[in-house]
């Protein structure tokens, strides 16, 4: 009869054990706001970053396009000038 006893008493703190486990996992409200607020946070970093990559990104080819661009004028600009004066030299 002892051992029956202590097999039951050893089930239901096995038991009760266990449901306090499965209820303690429960975060609650409060904790599901901090971690919506977390996440918020790291996708709102995630984004920054992306946007500043993107950002320089582009200047760097405005920066590239722009230089490309003037020093073909000014070849283009040489070039005009050199052939008005091949012209008015007189041969």
């Amino acid at each position: 009869m002892r051992g029956i006893a202590q097999r039951v008493f050893l089930s239901l703190l096995l038991a009760a054990g266990t449901s306090t486990l499965l209820f303690s996992q429960d975060p609650g409200p409060k904790q599901d706001m901090k971690n919506a607020g977390h996440e918020t946070k790291e996708a709102a970093k995630d984004t920054g970053h992306a946007t500043k990559s993107g950002a320089k990104k582009t200047g760097h080819a405005i920066k590239r396009g722009s230089k490309r661009a003037a020093h073909k004028t000014a070849r283009k600009t040489r070039e005009g000038a050199e052939k008005v004066e091949d012209k008015t030299t007189p041969q």
